[in-house]
């Protein structure tokens, strides 16, 4: 399911816009091929904007196109607009996608493109020794959520956990905090933003790599990424207790990750 984002009507000069944004690029290097602007930068997407009216512009509103702007925090952020426009313009081109299989919800397959494009997108981006499974991602979000878009649960005193992925309200917190534990690579969407499917599995992933790095950290060691699903589902300390919830949750996860690869 991909959600286009529209631009305002008025909105005339797309193409000087692009334009602009070539000779940008040209001269900073991006962080994916994908990416409208240079690392450093955020696109923001084309908007009306409100000035003291005058004769020439009696209705006070004038349109700004869309550009880049530059990071206060210097660091990689992505806001949503361009995870819209992103899966957008590629995602229906990709070659793999998760294996066909709904597992036994209407709406099992529904989300491989979305699954298999942020895969893809951060497998390429923070380039790590043992790349992530687009199947694994899959069989994540069908324990997470049971493919439930508007999924919600309490994760805690005045936490929630939302969407497809569970994405909790603290961790929201952290993947656009600028000054927080991610060196890089940010993720900027809000609470409401986690239920749309597109963005609430950009930054799932973009989570769950953070946790294999928080966990290999804490351990001391490389980490398998059936390991690191476990640390994003808060299990990892429970299992070494052997308590027998986390046991189950880890056997119901690996036998529908094994039923996607047969």
């Amino acid at each position: 399911m991909l959600v286009a984002v529209e631009a305002p009507s008025g909105s005339c000069a797309k193409g000087s816009a692009l334009t602009k944004l070539t000779k940008r690029n040209s001269k900073k290097e991006k962080s994916h091929p994908w990416r409208m602007c240079p690392a450093g930068e955020h696109w923001v997407v084309t908007h009306p904007r409100h000035v003291t009216p005058s004769k020439k512009n009696p209705k006070g509103v004038t349109i700004v196109e869309g550009h880049c702007r530059d990071n206060p925090s210097r660091k990689d952020q992505i806001y949503p607009e361009e995870i819209q426009k992103i899966a957008l313009k590629h995602f229906n081109k990709l070659k793999y996608l998760p294996v066909s299989d709904n597992l036994d919800r209407k709406k099992g397959n529904d989300y491989d493109k979305l699954i298999a494009g942020w895969t893809k997108f951060w497998n390429e981006v923070l380039k790590t020794d043992e790349s992530l499974d687009l199947n694994l991602v899959k069989a994540l979000v069908k324990t997470e959520s049971e493919f439930k878009e508007k999924a919600k649960n309490r994760a805690g005193k005045r936490n929630w956990a939302r969407g497809l992925m569970q994405l909790t309200d603290e961790t929201i917190k952290i993947l656009k905090d600028e000054k927080g534990e991610l060196k890089d690579f940010l993720v900027n969407i809000d609470q409401n933003d986690a239920n749309d499917p597109n963005l609430n599995i950009c930054a799932g992933i973009r989570w769950l790599f953070h946790k294999k790095k928080l966990l290999e950290h804490k351990l001391h060691r490389k980490v398998s990424w059936e390991e690191a699903v476990m640390e994003y589902k808060s299990y990892t300390r429970d299992l070494k207790m052997g308590k027998n919830r986390a046991m189950e949750q880890r056997d119901k996860f690996l036998e529908l990750y094994k039923r996607l690869q047969r």
